[in-house]
């Protein structure tokens, strides 16, 4: 996985990689953009995770638009925004953002879904992670896990300097 700001049109307002790997740890949600096989595009919200590695896993349904999509292309872009701060008076909001391209892989073995849902329970319920668990075990046969493999990654900000 390649941390690489220099396609960013705004080299201004690059987004340091000790900041982007935080928010890649620590965000709850980034939108998902696919395309189907007519080639529309079609991004949803969902919650994710980082393996500390080179991949995030993101939980679903076995069927639906999004697999129908990765069907036919599994190439997909992710996008998490961190931090926001409207600033209406300035015209301007001040953000941070990361932005990760990859390959969507489904049909993964079962000890990595598992792997995949304990890493899913740590981030998003860990005081809830035993219960999480048993709760996973008895839908088990009804959840899919994708795993995207990134390929490359940029971050980008934007912060106001305060008035004198």
């Amino acid at each position: 996985m390649t941390f690489d700001n220099s396609n960013v049109r705004r080299q201004d307002r690059l987004l340091k990689e000790e900041r982007a790997v935080a928010l890649l740890r620590t965000a709850e949600w980034g939108v998902l953009s696919m395309c189907d096989a007519d080639g529309a595009p079609y991004g949803i919200p969902l919650n994710y995770v980082w393996d500390g590695a080179s991949s995030l896993y993101i939980h679903c349904a076995p069927e639906g638009r999004k697999l129908r999509c990765l069907e036919h292309e599994q190439r997909v872009s992710f996008c998490i925004v961190g931090n926001v701060n409207l600033l209406p008076s300035k015209f301007t909001t001040e953000y941070e953002s990361i932005v990760l391209t990859g390959v969507a892989v489904r049909g993964l073995a079962d000890d990595e879904k598992r792997h995949a849902l304990e890493l899913l329970l740590n981030k998003l319920s860990p005081h809830d992670k035993t219960v999480g668990m048993k709760y996973a075990a008895a839908s088990f046969h009804r959840v899919e896990i994708l795993r995207l493999d990134i390929a490359t990654w940029s971050g980008k900000c934007k912060v106001v300097p305060a008035a004198d």
